[in-house]
């Protein structure tokens, strides 16, 4: 199946809201139910960043069990750039999913994030305690997350946030030149297959999902991406004294985007967590979806 033809079978499996958030921002939330069918509990998904949902093929699945809802980022799949180019910054990202539920008729959910979206669900938590019953962190740490990138090279957390942010800072300014490039990249099982062997992703559990999933990321310009990043750049760590809901991380060994050891050591700061690790990279919605989907399910039931 080619990388078209598998996220139209994807949409089919979807549907989508516009929906309104605080700043008058229009946002294009979805969820994996369209038919209202999912027998299951409802996990709002705070997404990594500039991703979509065919990066998550287990979520996919009809036989999924689990009822998610989430949104685009700002500027990105079909979601408005704010009039303020300013907002896009972690606080933004947390009044558009309280406006994600609100829309959804949720007071209360489980929050799961993957990458940069572990910083809004924790920033929602400690924001706003009431809304939230549990935590599930996919690669992705609750706060100054460019300190700890880079973390396989074993670098000090203020040259990782040095040479991270500054790489944000190039593509900001670059990225009219380097968006035609990757717009123009096909992707393919040649492509997904060449990453799978890069060390930055490794071979992934279904490929047509895959490049589905890479494919509409390159749709979204390198320099409004560059300018989501070093809006996220700013977020500093959250305290963990404040968030007592159950929470669960799942970290990758060789992942350059989340360290896993600024992971582990969140889990051990937090009165009701444990943790998970696997070897693997930041990409472990498509490299192990079968073992991550069991270790959401598993905490559902604990939660419940």
């Amino acid at each position: 199946m080619s990388p078209s033809a598998a996220r139209e079978a994807e949409r089919a499996s979807l549907s989508f809201h516009d929906i309104l958030s605080d700043d008058g921002t229009h946002l294009r939330a979805w969820t994996n139910d369209p038919d209202g069918t999912i027998d299951g509990p409802t996990v709002v998904l705070c997404n990594g960043l500039g991703t979509n949902p065919h990066l998550w093929p287990a979520l996919l699945r009809p036989d999924c069990g689990v009822r998610v809802v989430s949104w685009y980022h700002r500027g990105v799949g079909g979601s408005e750039r704010p009039r303020d180019p300013s907002h896009v910054r972690i606080e933004h990202f947390v009044e558009d999913g309280l406006s994600v539920m609100d829309h959804f008729d949720l007071d209360r959910a489980v929050l799961m994030g993957w990458s940069m979206g572990v910083n809004t669900m924790f920033e929602l938590a400690y924001r706003n305690p009431e809304r939230v019953r549990g935590l599930f962190a996919v690669c992705g740490v609750p706060g100054d997350t460019f300190a700890t990138m880079l973390g396989p090279l074993h670098l000090p957390h203020p040259v990782a946030r040095a040479i991270t942010v500054n790489v944000c800072r190039a593509g900001k300014y670059l990225g009219w030149a380097l968006t035609p490039v990757a717009r123009r990249i096909p992707v393919g099982r040649r492509t997904i297959a060449l990453l799978s062997h890069s060390g930055f992703m490794l071979p992934v559990a279904d490929p047509e999902a895959a490049a589905a999933g890479v494919a509409e990321f390159l749709t979204t310009p390198v320099d409004w991406y560059a300018r989501l990043a070093l809006g996220t750049s700013e977020h500093a760590r959250v305290s963990l004294r404040s968030v007592n809901v159950p929470a669960r991380f799942v970290a990758a060994t060789y992942d350059v985007l989340a360290g896993a050891r600024d992971m582990a050591t969140a889990s051990v700061r937090m009165a009701d967590a444990d943790y998970f690790e696997f070897p693997n990279t930041h990409f472990l919605p498509l490299e192990r979806p079968d073992e991550v989907h069991e270790l959401l399910l598993d905490f559902l039931g604990q939660v419940d």
